[in-house]
């Protein structure tokens, strides 16, 4: 009678966690960038009785001896089988603003540290370059998020809902930029936090106009220069409008010019096994070195394979209600029956001890 007992309430412990499962769903169900979980069982141990064997014969196999009996065994109720996160894209809705949303699979790169001095990334296609990338990209500490709701903030850096720091590219030029990420010897790339140039930067040269070279002392240190707007495009390019002092031909002198420049490209981290990314709530994912995720790439939108992005749109939740209502009252009714179990054992042990009387 106690084995229909355990075993019942071991099925009440496994409902419950599905039913934790489907309610955080539902509660997010108008949340950016949510996505779902679903919740699989799976039995546990056997207490056996009888072990399958099989029967004798004789020495020529042509008459049977004994017969063979197959397995008698107890099981001792369910148990939570896996929690799967479903990363298939939602519809996104238009925002409008600062906002973009991944026009496939990947995630925008955050971390609430500033990392001044930039992780260098390299995209070669040797295999241990993809192993120094992937080291990088798991053990620094980086947050990874599929809600592209961008900020500035009073220092001019790129953040996101969380006011954590928006990874990026860094352009070669604020007016002419062809090249992104300031390459160093041996890399290809130098992943940086976005911001704006700092105040007093010449985004052109004042008495020509000309596009000027970018360099990393441009974009560190307090305050930065202000931006009167500033926008995202499909292809990840940050752009802002400024104003600088520029020389006139005529008699004027210098006049405040209003400029539009590059203030760098988002950067689209990719998995090799996404499913095996950690929520860790706020719309983010971690991952670690031990984790099962596999190879981690860093790389811009829309080259190679990296999708491209949908500007001014975000990710809505994958939550599908009919299903979470459907697997909900499934649950109710497991939930129910198990419930039953515990309350017939009650009896029927209360006849038990009845019998004494």
């Amino acid at each position: 009678m106690l084995r229909a007992m355990d075993a019942a309430v071991a099925g009440l412990r496994a409902h419950q966690g599905k039913l934790d499962v489907l309610s955080n769903n539902i509660a997010n169900v108008n949340t950016f960038g949510f996505k779902a979980q679903s919740y699989s069982f799976k039995d546990t141990l056997y207490h056996t009785t009888n072990a399958s064997a099989q029967g004798t014969t004789t020495t020529d196999k042509t008459a049977a001896l004994t017969g063979g009996t197959n397995a008698a065994q107890y099981g001792y109720g369910s148990l939570t089988g896996s929690i799967a996160t479903d990363f298939t894209s939602s519809t996104p809705s238009y925002i409008g603003g600062f906002n973009a949303s991944i026009n496939g699979s990947g995630f925008f790169i955050t971390s609430p540290q500033n990392i001044v001095a930039g992780i260098k990334i390299n995209q070669e296609n040797t295999t241990d370059a993809v192993k120094e990338t992937t080291n990088i990209m798991k053990t620094t500490g980086f947050n990874y998020t599929r809600v592209g709701q961008f900020n500035v903030d009073s220092n001019g850096m790129i953040v996101d809902s969380n006011g954590n720091f928006v990874y990026g590219y860094r352009p070669d030029s604020f007016t002419d930029a062809k090249t992104y990420g300031m390459p160093e010897t041996g890399y290809n790339k130098q992943l940086v936090p976005l911001r704006a140039p700092v105040a007093g930067t010449n985004v052109v040269d004042p008495a020509t106009g000309d596009p000027v070279t970018t360099t990393a002392a441009m974009f560190e240190g307090l305050p930065s220069i202000p931006i009167k707007s500033i926008e995202i495009g499909n292809d990840g390019i940050v752009k802002a409008i400024v104003e600088q002092e520029v020389q006139t031909s005529g008699t004027a002198g210098k006049i405040t010019k209003e400029i539009s420049i590059v203030i760098g490209k988002v950067a689209i981290a990719s998995f090799q096994n996404q499913e095996g990314l950690m929520k860790a709530g706020n719309n983010t994912f971690t991952t670690a070195s031990s984790d099962n995720t596999g190879n981690v790439t860093a790389t811009e939108p829309g080259v190679g394979a990296t999708p491209t992005l949908m500007a001014g749109y975000l990710e809505n939740s994958n939550v599908d209600l009919a299903k979470e209502f459907t697997d909900m009252i499934t649950s109710q009714r497991g939930f129910q029956a198990n419930s039953k179990v515990i309350t017939v054992s009650d009896e029927i042990l209360q006849e038990l001890v009845n019998m004494k009387r």
